[in-house]
């Protein structure tokens, strides 16, 4: 069986930057263990799949290890290629998640915009070994939505930061966000899975949707501009909008292509 596969970075304009997706248009549903093998082989942070219905497209996301419930990037990704290489004419998608609900996507220019749930992060208990797994500097805050979510001072500490990643796949947790100040942006921030086969995510929508209300509380304001900053380093003009973030940026198509797969 012969299907599409495509790949662009999300959340930059230049190749090699932003974070890389697979995607994936379907007809149908391949099984289950089918497109996480296709996920693996693809070894990315994300793979995502998505079906026609009657609202717009099912979607779904596979990191290497396994189904996540939410992904930005690759959700933006997604749109990116419906816009640019499937003739896609409107102006919004609709994308039906099973465990994020309604996701849209809008033209905004030269930028994607989308529209996800708000997950403010709430106060945690600091788990044994994490602050040691991420270099062993004190955070000014723990907290944690689905991730634990750490603040600290400056945007230094985030950039000088060497997590060892084997010891963090050994927390109870999916992912791990660490956020600061940034020096000409709102916030910087950096997103670690290593427990999901995703060591560092290069840049991360579902982790806004901790940091967009986390900031905008912080700083008085709902219009926020981001990066993350890692080494291929990402860009998001985000809004918080009550219980909803808004989150836009741009992408570009590096891959079209065919795989085979035996279903």
């Amino acid at each position: 069986m012969t299907i599409p596969i495509y790949q662009a970075d999300a959340f930059t304009d230049r190749l090699f930057g932003g974070n890389p997706a697979a995607i994936c248009p379907l007809t149908e549903w391949l099984p289950d263990a089918v497109m996480q093998k296709i996920a693996l082989e693809n070894n990315l942070a994300e793979t995502a799949f998505f079906v026609k219905n009657e609202n717009g497209y099912l979607l779904r996301w596979f990191t290497p290890e396994l189904e996540i419930d939410l992904c930005g990037h690759a959700t933006l990704a997604s749109a990116h290629i419906l816009f640019t290489e499937l003739g896609y004419a409107g102006d919004t998608i609709y994308f039906d998640t099973v465990k994020a609900g309604t996701l849209t996507v809008k033209r905004d220019g030269d930028r994607y915009a989308m529209d996800f749930p708000s997950r403010p992060p709430f106060a945690a208990d600091k788990p044994e070994g994490l602050i040691e797994a991420l270099g062993g500097k004190k955070p000014k805050e723990i907290l944690r939505s689905r991730d634990y979510f750490l603040v600290y001072d400056n945007e230094d500490d985030i950039l000088d930061m060497k997590p060892d990643h084997s010891a963090l796949a050994k927390i109870d947790t999916l992912g791990v966000i660490v956020t600061a100040p940034g020096k000409n942006v709102d916030f910087v921030s950096r997103f670690f899975a290593p427990a999901a086969g995703v060591p560092e995510d290069p840049v991360t929508g579902s982790a806004h949707c901790n940091l967009i209300p986390y900031w905008a509380g912080k700083l008085g304001k709902n219009v926020l501009h981001a990066h993350q900053v890692s080494t291929r380093n990402g860009e998001l003009w985000c809004e918080l909008k009550g219980d909803r973030v808004a989150m836009a940026g741009k992408a570009i198509t590096y891959l079209r292509g065919e795989i085979e797969v035996e279903v």
